[in-house]
């Protein structure tokens, strides 16, 4: 059976699934990044639910990518994590 991976693998050599796949990195970026702090926090989505005071399937679809937190949220999961937020502009494609 052909893993996800490999399968990812197979459809980057294809060059609009590469490029709707590029478009979408910042929100694979952010999605991944709050995994990792509900991870390293010792908590499962139930427990991150509770401390944020809503749902487990709002943390899941914030940690799916599926839905785009305001900054309110993101400051909720900082704090019920025991995170920092930080939040920066970089340029893009040039040097300042």
């Amino acid at each position: 059976m052909t893993k996800m991976k490999d399968l990812h693998a197979e459809w980057m050599k294809d060059a609009e699934y590469r490029k709707e796949y590029e478009a979408l990195e910042e929100e694979f970026a952010l999605a991944h990044a709050m995994i990792e702090a509900r991870a390293k926090a010792g908590l499962t989505q139930e427990e991150l639910a509770q401390r944020m005071d809503t749902s487990q399937s709002a943390i899941a679809r914030l940690e799916s990518g599926r839905m785009k937190p305001s900054a309110r949220t993101l400051e909720r999961f900082a704090k019920a994590t025991g995170t920092h937020l930080r939040i920066t502009f970089e340029p893009v494609g040039r040097s300042l």
